[in-house]
Protein backbone atom coordinates (compact mmCIF):
# COMPACT_ATOMS: atom_id res chain seq x y z
CA UNK A 1 0.00 0.00 0.00
CA UNK A 2 1.01 3.91 -0.80
CA UNK A 3 3.45 4.89 2.39
CA UNK A 4 0.63 7.80 1.88
CA UNK A 5 -1.80 6.48 3.61
CA UNK A 6 -0.78 4.58 7.20
CA UNK A 7 -1.61 0.90 8.32
CA UNK A 8 -4.67 1.07 10.57
CA UNK A 9 -5.24 -2.26 13.28
CA UNK A 10 -7.96 -2.99 15.69
CA UNK A 11 -7.80 -5.46 18.07
CA UNK A 12 -9.05 -8.17 15.60
CA UNK A 13 -6.19 -8.54 12.99
CA UNK A 14 -8.77 -9.58 10.27
CA UNK A 15 -7.96 -7.72 6.99
CA UNK A 16 -10.41 -5.97 4.96
CA UNK A 17 -10.34 -5.33 1.19
CA UNK A 18 -11.35 -2.07 -0.22
CA UNK A 19 -12.18 -1.70 -3.64
CA UNK A 20 -13.89 1.22 -5.74
CA UNK A 21 -17.05 1.02 -7.12
CA UNK A 22 -17.70 -0.42 -10.59
CA UNK A 23 -20.01 2.91 -10.92
CA UNK A 24 -17.81 5.49 -13.13
CA UNK A 25 -17.19 8.46 -10.03
CA UNK A 26 -18.01 12.08 -10.86
CA UNK A 27 -15.11 14.46 -11.65
CA UNK A 28 -15.30 17.73 -11.75
CA UNK A 29 -12.39 19.62 -13.61
CA UNK A 30 -13.25 23.39 -11.83
CA UNK A 31 -11.70 25.68 -14.46
CA UNK A 32 -10.54 29.38 -14.94
CA UNK A 33 -13.24 31.65 -15.94
CA UNK A 34 -13.13 32.24 -19.38
CA UNK A 35 -13.74 35.99 -19.63
CA UNK A 36 -9.77 35.99 -17.97
CA UNK A 37 -8.34 34.30 -21.26
CA UNK A 38 -5.18 32.45 -20.14
CA UNK A 39 -4.18 30.03 -22.76
CA UNK A 40 -1.82 27.90 -20.80
CA UNK A 41 -4.79 27.48 -18.50
CA UNK A 42 -7.26 26.66 -21.27
CA UNK A 43 -5.63 24.32 -22.63
CA UNK A 44 -4.41 22.03 -19.74
CA UNK A 45 -8.25 21.74 -18.50
CA UNK A 46 -9.28 21.01 -22.55
CA UNK A 47 -6.11 18.49 -22.90
CA UNK A 48 -7.61 16.54 -19.45
CA UNK A 49 -10.69 16.44 -20.27
CA UNK A 50 -10.52 15.29 -23.77
CA UNK A 51 -8.30 12.74 -22.63
CA UNK A 52 -10.17 11.34 -19.75
CA UNK A 53 -13.22 10.93 -21.81
CA UNK A 54 -11.38 9.61 -24.47
CA UNK A 55 -9.28 6.75 -21.90
CA UNK A 56 -11.12 6.57 -18.79
CA UNK A 57 -14.91 7.45 -19.32
CA UNK A 58 -15.40 3.73 -17.90
CA UNK A 59 -14.31 4.74 -14.46
CA UNK A 60 -14.37 8.55 -14.32
CA UNK A 61 -17.13 10.88 -15.94
CA UNK A 62 -15.18 14.44 -16.46
CA UNK A 63 -17.46 17.76 -16.23
CA UNK A 64 -15.77 20.94 -16.87
CA UNK A 65 -17.27 23.44 -14.12
CA UNK A 66 -16.94 27.10 -14.19
CA UNK A 67 -19.61 30.03 -14.18
CA UNK A 68 -19.65 33.10 -16.50
CA UNK A 69 -18.09 36.38 -14.83
CA UNK A 70 -20.63 38.68 -14.27
CA UNK A 71 -19.87 41.80 -15.04
CA UNK A 72 -20.90 44.61 -12.88
CA UNK A 73 -18.20 47.66 -12.52
CA UNK A 74 -15.84 47.08 -16.39
CA UNK A 75 -19.13 47.53 -18.28
CA UNK A 76 -19.31 50.93 -16.43
CA UNK A 77 -18.18 53.50 -19.57
CA UNK A 78 -15.65 55.39 -17.75
CA UNK A 79 -12.59 56.26 -19.48
CA UNK A 80 -8.72 55.32 -17.79
CA UNK A 81 -10.77 53.66 -15.01
CA UNK A 82 -11.49 50.46 -17.15
CA UNK A 83 -8.80 48.13 -15.75
CA UNK A 84 -9.23 49.54 -11.85
CA UNK A 85 -13.27 48.49 -12.58
CA UNK A 86 -12.22 45.16 -14.50
CA UNK A 87 -9.95 44.37 -11.73
CA UNK A 88 -12.77 44.68 -9.09
CA UNK A 89 -15.28 42.06 -11.69
CA UNK A 90 -12.25 39.61 -11.44
CA UNK A 91 -12.08 39.91 -7.60
CA UNK A 92 -15.61 39.97 -6.89
CA UNK A 93 -16.32 36.92 -9.30
CA UNK A 94 -12.89 35.05 -7.86
CA UNK A 95 -14.05 35.57 -4.57
CA UNK A 96 -17.56 35.89 -4.21
CA UNK A 97 -19.48 34.64 -7.03
CA UNK A 98 -17.41 31.66 -8.00
CA UNK A 99 -17.53 29.97 -4.65
CA UNK A 100 -21.29 30.35 -3.79
CA UNK A 101 -21.53 29.03 -7.63
CA UNK A 102 -19.46 26.35 -6.82
CA UNK A 103 -21.14 24.87 -3.50
CA UNK A 104 -24.38 24.67 -5.15
CA UNK A 105 -22.27 21.87 -7.59
CA UNK A 106 -21.19 19.87 -4.82
CA UNK A 107 -24.01 17.36 -4.36
CA UNK A 108 -23.27 16.20 -7.70
CA UNK A 109 -19.70 14.87 -8.06
CA UNK A 110 -17.35 12.54 -6.09
CA UNK A 111 -13.89 14.67 -6.60
CA UNK A 112 -13.01 17.89 -7.35
CA UNK A 113 -9.86 18.80 -9.14
CA UNK A 114 -9.25 22.72 -9.86
CA UNK A 115 -6.76 23.30 -12.79
CA UNK A 116 -5.42 26.73 -11.53
CA UNK A 117 -3.74 26.79 -8.27
CA UNK A 118 -4.24 30.65 -8.25
CA UNK A 119 -7.76 29.72 -8.15
CA UNK A 120 -7.48 27.38 -5.12
CA UNK A 121 -9.59 29.82 -2.91
CA UNK A 122 -12.02 27.73 -3.98
CA UNK A 123 -10.87 24.36 -1.88
CA UNK A 124 -12.51 26.33 0.99
CA UNK A 125 -15.71 25.86 -0.48
CA UNK A 126 -14.96 22.08 -1.17
CA UNK A 127 -13.61 20.46 1.57
CA UNK A 128 -16.47 18.27 2.39
CA UNK A 129 -15.65 16.62 -0.93
CA UNK A 130 -11.87 14.92 -1.99
CA UNK A 131 -9.88 17.91 -3.84
CA UNK A 132 -6.86 17.96 -6.03
CA UNK A 133 -5.19 21.19 -7.10
CA UNK A 134 -2.69 21.65 -9.82
CA UNK A 135 0.36 23.39 -9.18
CA UNK A 136 1.78 25.35 -12.36
CA UNK A 137 4.34 27.22 -10.23
CA UNK A 138 4.41 29.29 -6.96
CA UNK A 139 4.69 32.84 -8.29
CA UNK A 140 0.97 33.40 -7.20
CA UNK A 141 2.37 33.10 -3.79
CA UNK A 142 5.29 34.96 -3.83
CA UNK A 143 4.73 37.84 -1.70
CA UNK A 144 3.75 35.57 1.39
CA UNK A 145 6.53 33.16 0.29
CA UNK A 146 9.09 35.60 -0.13
CA UNK A 147 7.90 38.48 1.67
CA UNK A 148 11.38 40.50 1.63
CA UNK A 149 11.52 40.26 -2.17
CA UNK A 150 8.03 40.68 -2.94
CA UNK A 151 6.93 43.28 -1.14
CA UNK A 152 2.88 44.00 -2.07
CA UNK A 153 -0.13 46.06 -0.32
CA UNK A 154 -1.49 44.71 2.58
CA UNK A 155 -5.17 44.06 0.47
CA UNK A 156 -3.00 42.10 -2.04
CA UNK A 157 -1.34 39.71 1.12
CA UNK A 158 -4.89 39.47 2.05
CA UNK A 159 -6.20 38.48 -1.04
CA UNK A 160 -2.66 35.85 -1.48
CA UNK A 161 -3.27 33.74 2.27
CA UNK A 162 -6.70 33.20 0.95
CA UNK A 163 -5.75 31.46 -1.86
CA UNK A 164 -2.70 29.76 -0.03
CA UNK A 165 -4.78 28.77 2.60
CA UNK A 166 -7.27 26.92 0.37
CA UNK A 167 -4.37 25.48 -1.35
CA UNK A 168 -2.75 24.12 1.75
CA UNK A 169 -6.32 22.24 2.68
CA UNK A 170 -5.83 20.29 -0.76
CA UNK A 171 -5.71 16.49 -0.39
CA UNK A 172 -3.32 15.91 -2.74
CA UNK A 173 -1.21 18.71 -5.39
CA UNK A 174 -0.45 17.44 -8.92
CA UNK A 175 2.83 19.58 -9.43
CA UNK A 176 3.88 20.15 -13.71
CA UNK A 177 7.68 19.44 -12.83
CA UNK A 178 9.74 18.11 -10.62
CA UNK A 179 11.19 21.74 -9.93
CA UNK A 180 7.94 23.08 -8.84
CA UNK A 181 7.03 20.50 -7.02
CA UNK A 182 10.51 20.86 -4.90
CA UNK A 183 9.60 24.04 -4.51
CA UNK A 184 6.22 23.29 -2.57
CA UNK A 185 8.26 20.98 -0.68
CA UNK A 186 11.19 23.18 0.60
CA UNK A 187 8.15 26.07 1.71
CA UNK A 188 6.74 22.99 3.66
CA UNK A 189 3.44 23.70 2.06
CA UNK A 190 2.75 19.57 1.99
CA UNK A 191 4.00 16.33 3.21
CA UNK A 192 6.04 14.56 -0.11
CA UNK A 193 3.40 11.81 0.01
CA UNK A 194 0.78 14.74 -0.83
CA UNK A 195 2.70 15.54 -3.87
CA UNK A 196 2.65 14.32 -7.43
CA UNK A 197 4.69 15.20 -10.56
CA UNK A 198 2.27 14.89 -13.83
CA UNK A 199 3.90 16.59 -16.43
CA UNK A 200 2.02 18.74 -18.98
CA UNK A 201 1.80 17.21 -22.57
CA UNK A 202 2.31 18.64 -26.39
CA UNK A 203 -0.67 19.72 -28.17
CA UNK A 204 -1.77 17.42 -31.17
CA UNK A 205 -1.31 20.37 -33.27
CA UNK A 206 2.19 20.53 -32.94
CA UNK A 207 4.13 18.12 -35.17
CA UNK A 208 7.16 19.26 -38.39
CA UNK A 209 4.29 17.72 -41.22
CA UNK A 210 3.26 20.58 -42.53
CA UNK A 211 -0.95 21.78 -42.66
CA UNK A 212 -1.26 23.75 -45.89
CA UNK A 213 -4.10 25.55 -44.18
CA UNK A 214 -2.04 26.81 -41.20
CA UNK A 215 0.82 27.41 -43.42
CA UNK A 216 -0.94 29.86 -45.10
CA UNK A 217 -2.22 31.30 -42.63
CA UNK A 218 0.63 32.28 -40.94
CA UNK A 219 2.10 33.55 -44.14
CA UNK A 220 -0.79 35.66 -44.26
CA UNK A 221 -0.73 37.02 -40.84
CA UNK A 222 3.14 37.78 -41.38
CA UNK A 223 3.72 38.45 -44.85
CA UNK A 224 6.89 40.73 -43.33
CA UNK A 225 8.62 37.76 -42.41
CA UNK A 226 8.49 35.74 -45.40
CA UNK A 227 11.90 35.26 -47.15
CA UNK A 228 13.63 36.86 -43.41
CA UNK A 229 15.73 35.06 -40.93
CA UNK A 230 13.15 35.78 -37.30
CA UNK A 231 13.59 34.12 -33.98
CA UNK A 232 10.56 33.29 -31.84
CA UNK A 233 9.31 34.26 -28.43
CA UNK A 234 5.89 32.65 -26.56
CA UNK A 235 4.92 33.89 -23.43
CA UNK A 236 2.85 36.58 -21.61
CA UNK A 237 4.79 40.01 -20.67
CA UNK A 238 4.57 39.50 -17.03
CA UNK A 239 7.66 40.30 -15.18
CA UNK A 240 9.23 37.05 -14.46
CA UNK A 241 9.18 36.16 -18.18
CA UNK A 242 11.99 39.40 -18.68
CA UNK A 243 11.16 40.32 -21.95
CA UNK A 244 13.94 42.79 -20.91
CA UNK A 245 16.62 40.13 -21.59
CA UNK A 246 14.84 39.39 -24.35
CA UNK A 247 14.87 42.51 -26.32
CA UNK A 248 18.76 43.25 -25.03
CA UNK A 249 19.58 40.00 -26.82
CA UNK A 250 17.69 41.00 -29.89
CA UNK A 251 19.35 43.92 -29.98
CA UNK A 252 22.93 42.57 -29.76
CA UNK A 253 22.04 39.70 -32.43
CA UNK A 254 21.08 42.21 -34.92
CA UNK A 255 24.23 44.00 -34.24
CA UNK A 256 25.94 40.73 -35.03
CA UNK A 257 23.68 39.77 -37.53
CA UNK A 258 21.69 42.87 -39.34
CA UNK A 259 18.66 41.65 -40.83
CA UNK A 260 17.22 38.87 -38.17
CA UNK A 261 13.56 40.07 -37.13
CA UNK A 262 11.64 39.39 -33.86
CA UNK A 263 8.23 37.19 -33.63
CA UNK A 264 6.17 37.96 -30.21
CA UNK A 265 3.33 35.67 -29.41
CA UNK A 266 1.06 36.11 -26.23
CA UNK A 267 0.29 39.75 -26.36
CA UNK A 268 0.95 43.34 -26.73
CA UNK A 269 4.18 44.39 -24.84
CA UNK A 270 3.57 46.65 -21.99
CA UNK A 271 4.25 50.60 -22.55
CA UNK A 272 7.80 50.04 -20.54
CA UNK A 273 8.69 47.20 -22.97
CA UNK A 274 7.69 49.18 -25.72
CA UNK A 275 10.11 52.24 -25.04
CA UNK A 276 13.05 49.90 -24.35
CA UNK A 277 12.41 48.51 -27.60
CA UNK A 278 12.49 52.51 -28.95
CA UNK A 279 15.57 52.90 -26.79
CA UNK A 280 17.14 49.87 -28.26
CA UNK A 281 16.39 50.98 -31.97
CA UNK A 282 14.31 47.72 -32.57
CA UNK A 283 10.92 48.34 -32.27
CA UNK A 284 10.65 48.40 -35.81
CA UNK A 285 11.99 45.00 -36.08
CA UNK A 286 9.70 43.59 -33.83
CA UNK A 287 6.10 41.93 -35.02
CA UNK A 288 3.45 41.18 -32.22
CA UNK A 289 0.98 38.52 -33.20
CA UNK A 290 -2.76 38.72 -32.50
CA UNK A 291 -4.59 35.60 -30.97
CA UNK A 292 -3.25 32.61 -32.79
CA UNK A 293 -5.35 29.01 -32.85
CA UNK A 294 -3.32 26.10 -32.07
CA UNK A 295 -2.81 24.80 -35.53
CA UNK A 296 -1.31 28.80 -36.63
CA UNK A 297 0.87 28.72 -33.35
CA UNK A 298 2.28 25.40 -34.54
CA UNK A 299 2.80 26.90 -38.05
CA UNK A 300 4.81 29.43 -36.57
CA UNK A 301 7.11 27.34 -34.56
CA UNK A 302 7.56 25.25 -37.88
CA UNK A 303 8.62 28.27 -39.83
CA UNK A 304 10.92 30.11 -37.05
CA UNK A 305 14.51 29.70 -37.15
CA UNK A 306 14.56 29.53 -33.58
CA UNK A 307 12.89 30.06 -30.64
CA UNK A 308 14.32 32.40 -27.56
CA UNK A 309 13.00 31.47 -23.76
CA UNK A 310 14.35 34.62 -21.71
CA UNK A 311 12.35 33.79 -18.39
CA UNK A 312 13.94 34.13 -14.52
CA UNK A 313 11.56 31.72 -13.07
CA UNK A 314 9.11 29.10 -14.61
CA UNK A 315 6.76 25.97 -13.44
CA UNK A 316 7.34 24.38 -16.47
CA UNK A 317 7.79 25.85 -19.83
CA UNK A 318 5.92 24.89 -22.45
CA UNK A 319 6.64 26.79 -25.43
CA UNK A 320 9.66 24.81 -24.90
CA UNK A 321 8.46 21.18 -26.14
CA UNK A 322 6.07 22.53 -28.43
CA UNK A 323 8.66 24.09 -30.33
CA UNK A 324 10.87 21.19 -30.26
CA UNK A 325 7.91 19.22 -31.59
CA UNK A 326 7.65 20.91 -34.49
CA UNK A 327 11.46 20.94 -35.23
CA UNK A 328 12.10 24.42 -33.78
CA UNK A 329 15.66 24.79 -32.12
CA UNK A 330 15.40 26.24 -28.29
CA UNK A 331 17.44 28.45 -26.52
CA UNK A 332 16.43 29.13 -22.87
CA UNK A 333 17.76 30.63 -19.84
CA UNK A 334 19.66 28.00 -17.55
CA UNK A 335 17.54 26.88 -14.85
CA UNK A 336 16.89 23.74 -13.64
CA UNK A 337 13.01 23.05 -14.33
CA UNK A 338 13.74 23.88 -18.53
CA UNK A 339 16.80 21.73 -17.87
CA UNK A 340 14.40 19.02 -16.86
CA UNK A 341 12.11 19.62 -19.98
CA UNK A 342 13.85 20.34 -22.62
CA UNK A 343 16.71 18.53 -21.36
CA UNK A 344 20.31 17.79 -23.56
CA UNK A 345 18.26 19.34 -26.72
CA UNK A 346 17.77 22.65 -25.55
CA UNK A 347 20.84 25.17 -25.48
CA UNK A 348 21.40 26.85 -22.24
CA UNK A 349 22.22 30.47 -21.60
CA UNK A 350 23.10 32.49 -17.79
CA UNK A 351 20.10 35.10 -17.59
CA UNK A 352 21.95 38.20 -17.68
CA UNK A 353 25.37 36.81 -19.39
CA UNK A 354 24.56 38.38 -23.06
CA UNK A 355 27.73 37.61 -24.64
CA UNK A 356 26.68 33.81 -24.05
CA UNK A 357 23.06 34.28 -25.72
CA UNK A 358 24.41 35.89 -28.95
CA UNK A 359 27.30 33.80 -29.36
CA UNK A 360 24.92 30.87 -29.03
CA UNK A 361 22.25 32.38 -31.17
CA UNK A 362 24.18 33.15 -33.86
CA UNK A 363 25.82 30.08 -33.84
CA UNK A 364 22.35 28.30 -34.34
CA UNK A 365 21.71 30.89 -36.95
CA UNK A 366 24.86 30.25 -39.20
CA UNK A 367 24.65 26.02 -38.51
CA UNK A 368 20.99 26.46 -40.52
CA UNK A 369 22.65 27.70 -43.59
CA UNK A 370 25.95 26.65 -43.57
CA UNK A 371 25.55 22.74 -41.69
CA UNK A 372 22.61 21.37 -42.75
CA UNK A 373 23.56 17.73 -41.53
CA UNK A 374 24.15 19.32 -38.16
CA UNK A 375 20.98 21.63 -38.38
CA UNK A 376 18.59 18.13 -38.80
CA UNK A 377 20.46 15.63 -36.44
CA UNK A 378 19.41 18.35 -34.22
CA UNK A 379 16.06 18.95 -35.29
CA UNK A 380 15.23 14.89 -35.13
CA UNK A 381 16.13 14.59 -31.65
CA UNK A 382 14.26 17.53 -30.05
CA UNK A 383 11.30 16.26 -32.12
CA UNK A 384 12.66 12.66 -30.53
CA UNK A 385 12.47 14.66 -27.01
CA UNK A 386 9.33 16.77 -27.16
CA UNK A 387 7.68 13.23 -28.00
CA UNK A 388 7.71 12.14 -24.31
CA UNK A 389 5.43 14.82 -23.01
CA UNK A 390 1.99 13.86 -23.76
CA UNK A 391 -1.72 14.71 -22.82
CA UNK A 392 -2.82 10.93 -22.64
CA UNK A 393 0.15 9.89 -20.55
CA UNK A 394 -0.49 13.11 -18.67
CA UNK A 395 -4.62 11.73 -18.24
CA UNK A 396 -3.49 8.35 -17.08
CA UNK A 397 -1.24 9.37 -14.40
CA UNK A 398 -3.82 12.22 -13.39
CA UNK A 399 -6.53 9.09 -12.95
CA UNK A 400 -4.23 7.21 -10.94
CA UNK A 401 -3.94 9.69 -8.45
CA UNK A 402 -7.80 10.10 -8.61
CA UNK A 403 -7.89 6.45 -7.66
CA UNK A 404 -5.33 6.93 -4.76
CA UNK A 405 -7.25 9.67 -3.24
CA UNK A 406 -10.71 8.23 -3.81
CA UNK A 407 -9.40 4.83 -2.13
CA UNK A 408 -7.51 6.90 1.03
CA UNK A 409 -11.29 8.61 1.03
CA UNK A 410 -12.94 5.63 1.35
CA UNK A 411 -10.56 3.68 3.88
CA UNK A 412 -10.71 6.96 6.26
CA UNK A 413 -14.75 6.82 6.41
CA UNK A 414 -16.31 5.54 9.36
CA UNK A 415 -17.09 2.03 7.82
CA UNK A 416 -13.29 1.46 7.71
CA UNK A 417 -11.86 2.79 10.64
CA UNK A 418 -10.18 0.85 13.23
CA UNK A 419 -9.37 -2.08 10.34
CA UNK A 420 -5.93 -3.13 8.83
CA UNK A 421 -5.57 -2.72 5.26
Amino acid sequence: MNEAYPAMTRSTPTPITCTLPAKPFRVALVSDLIEEKWPSMELVSDMLLENLELQHSSEFVATRLRPHMQRRFSCIPVSQAGPFFNNVDRFINRFVDYPFWLQRQMAGFDLFHVIDHSYAQLVRTLRAKPTIVTCHDLDTFGCILNREQQRSPRWFRAMTERILDGFRQADHVIAVSAATRDEILRHGLFSPHQVSVVHNGVHPSCSPEPVPAADAEADRLFPDLRGARWLLNVGSTMPRKRLDVLLQVFAAVRRKLPGIRLLRVGGPMTPAQQQLARDLEVENEIVEAPPLTRDVLAAVYRRADLLLHTAEAEGFGLPLIEAMACGCPVVATDLPVLREIGGAEVAYCSLMDFDAWTQTIADLLIERVQQNGARELRRKRAIAHAARFSWPENARRTAQIYREVLLSEKLASPLTAGYSV
